[in-house]
């Protein structure tokens, strides 16, 4: 059938482009939907990413049937930070046909070619803090709330249409141990000494904004994530936003922090127990009961299961052992509480140093994540 693509222009087709997503995986047993009202957020200039980004948003249809979707998105900031002309590829979704996804792809470079950009990449979103990577391994796995789902054509797709391998992310389940392990306390110990550190921990929400610990911990994300591939500083207006929207979430027990002895702070862990599967019964919908399968995982019984969100060092304290002082701090906290698992976000194949701090644990390798680029 003939794929005919149309872009985004109302409020209507918005809603369409997003439930797009929950039709295509309404049955599927490993796809956590993100919530319809955080996607409208996303898309709208309730987004502080949109003062330096801009965007189109195109569904294909054959047959007045929506059978793919796709964002196109250039990040201004990115583009000047890194020195290139990227468009990129974001929230795609599409049915086991090329012609879909085919024309789903000629859109975007259309709109790259159109504001003089020359090459194309994806999946990614505005920033670094929304989900990107398309699944290339683990389909049998449940997805985490931070990561995207996608069936196995897609990366196929991708590879019939002749996009190449930009980056990979790899993504990790460990075991929670009985005990902290022995290694991880003497490390730990020696590098408290060896660095003059000590473990901090927020006790309050009032010291997140009277001693402004919302603004430092991103700050210190800005300053240990700068080499990552394609990563961009906050402003001051997004790390406002998450400060805002994400903080006032977190069981603060299970954030982790680590300052000099002059109170600089060098060190972040923050984990959460897995909403997975809250959300997906939840249905992306608050309303009507929504709201309730994720009180009930955030406050009244929770998951045997916990998402590592964020892991920061200083890079000056990076790879000197600094990590055992966020778990032998965790790790208690996890025991417990009855964890039994961690899953770790996604972290890039090339970041050796990250994935040495899980040198302590059992661990399996869960998922491949793949962002594709291609030059238009």
């Amino acid at each position: 059938m003939k794929t005919s693509i149309q872009q985004v222009t109302s409020k209507q087709e918005m809603k369409t482009f997003i439930r797009f997503n929950y039709h295509m995986y309404k049955d599927n047993p490993y796809s956590v939907p993100d919530l319809y009202e955080d996607m409208m957020s996303t898309f709208s200039d309730k987004n502080p990413a949109m003062e330096f980004c801009q965007a189109a948003y195109f569904l294909a249809y054959q047959e007045r049937k929506v059978v793919g979707r796709v964002a196109a998105i250039i990040n201004h900031r990115a583009n000047e930070h890194w020195q290139q002309k990227i468009v990129r590829f974001g929230w795609i979704d599409f049915i086991d046909d090329l012609d879909v996804s085919r024309a789903l792809l000629e859109a975007v470079e259309q709109y790259g070619k159109l504001h003089g950009m020359t090459q194309m990449e994806g999946p990614l979103g505005f920033t670094d803090l929304d989900a990107e990577g398309m699944l290339i391994e683990g389909f049998d796995l449940p997805s985490t709330m931070a990561t995207i789902y996608n069936y196995p054509y897609y990366p196929t797709h991708m590879e019939q249409l002749h996009l190449e391998k930009a980056a990979d992310w790899v993504e990790f389940r460990l075991i929670v141990p009985d005990k902290i392990p022995d290694k991880m306390v003497r490390i730990s110990e020696i590098v408290k000494k060896k660095y003059g550190l000590r473990n901090v921990k927020l006790t309050n929400r009032k010291m997140i904004k009277e001693q402004n610990y919302g603004q430092r911990i991103f700050d210190l994300i800005n300053e240990s994530y700068k080499n990552l591939f394609g990563f961009v500083p906050l402003t001051q207006k997004q790390i406002d936003c998450y400060v805002k929207t994400y903080l006032g979430l977190l069981n603060l027990e299970m954030v982790s922090l680590i300052e000099t002895e002059s109170g600089e702070l060098i060190g972040v862990g923050i984990s959460m127990g897995s909403l997975s599967a809250a959300l997906q019964k939840a249905k992306g919908k608050l309303l009507p009961f929504g709201w309730y399968h994720i009180l009930k995982a955030l406050k009244l019984k929770q998951p045997d299961t916990l998402d590592l969100l964020l892991v920061g060092i200083k890079p000056e304290y990076q790879n000197k052992g600094v990590n055992a002082l966020l778990f032998t701090d965790l790790l208690p906290i996890y025991i417990r509480n009855g964890y039994k698992w961690c899953e770790t976000n996604p972290e890039l194949e090339s970041n050796t140093a990250v994935q040495k701090q899980w040198e302590y644990f059992e661990t399996d390798s869960t998922r491949r994540r793949r962002c594709y680029k291609k030059d238009i």
